[in-house]
């Protein structure tokens, strides 16, 4: 647990705390529950991974926390302040980078400053940021001009240049290839490490959630609740041959009615 005691430290991270929540949408006229009294506290720089089933409300509780949607009921905390909507110290990433096409790297970047107002003083974050993700020989290319993997860290350095204290991932490596996404992963861990920001994450890569998460959360199917929390006893960087985590995967995949796929 070195490198949870390193970014709590940097103080950086804020503390999420979920209490009771329930969500659902309006569907054919009908209510169709989402998630059923979920109760999670995530501490300062601590990396979290969601896991469950596809449909089961993810996605939707990063939503929530971002504050892109008010819940039906229960409450959610940033720093013990209710989260009334968004806010520059939370920021999600995407699976799809959604950079602009016409713009370049660097302008994709500045985004936040820019809706901010605060990229004439501020416009040397852009560039830090880029430098983060590796991507400043890159910052005047054009997004047609990039690989998937760079697409992603731009995306990454978009979140970056925020300064987030809670950075929310949603499935951001979901569409890269096996090689790519191995490169991503180690890369995700080197910025959180590094920064110090507290992490959550969605996948449905329960191998993905082991090698990068201090904590995986296991949800049930919707409305989901959450049937399992597993701390991840291991330093950084892991391998995934570590029996430790071959066995852990195997119990979340149990957990998931996926027990004889193994």
């Amino acid at each position: 647990m070195v490198a949870l005691a390193k970014a709590i430290s940097a103080n950086t991270g804020l503390a999420l705390r979920i209490e009771n929540l329930s969500h659902g949408f309006a569907l054919d006229g009908q209510h169709l529950p989402v998630l059923e009294r979920v109760s999670l506290d995530v501490a300062p720089g601590e990396f979290v991974a969601l896991l469950g089933p596809s449909g089961c409300g993810k996605s939707t509780l990063l939503r929530l926390v971002a504050g892109l949607e008010p819940a039906d009921s229960g409450a959610l905390l940033a720093d013990d302040v209710p989260i009334g909507g968004p806010d520059p110290s939370r920021v999600v990433v995407f699976q799809d980078p959604t950079l602009y096409p016409w713009r370049r790297v660097w302008d994709n970047v500045a985004v936040g400053l820019e809706a901010q107002g605060l990229l004439k003083t501020h416009s040397a974050k852009v560039d830090e940021a880029l430098e983060k993700v590796g991507l400043s020989q890159f910052a005047r290319a054009y997004p047609r001009q990039l690989s998937g993997g760079m697409a992603q860290r731009v995306a990454l350095a978009r979140a970056l240049v925020n300064q987030p204290r809670l950075l929310i991932l949603d499935e951001p490596l979901g569409k890269l290839d096996s090689l790519t996404r191995i490169t991503m992963q180690k890369e995700l861990i080197d910025l959180w490490q590094r920064q110090g920001y507290t992490a959550l994450l969605v996948t449905h890569d329960v191998e993905e959630a082991l090698l990068l998460a201090n904590r995986v959360v296991v949800f049930s199917d919707r409305p989901a609740k959450i049937q399992a929390q597993l701390t991840i006893e291991r330093p950084y960087p892991r391998h995934r041959d570590d029996p430790y985590l071959v066995d852990l995967r195997r119990r979340i995949l149990g957990l998931l009615g996926l027990g004889e796929s193994w």
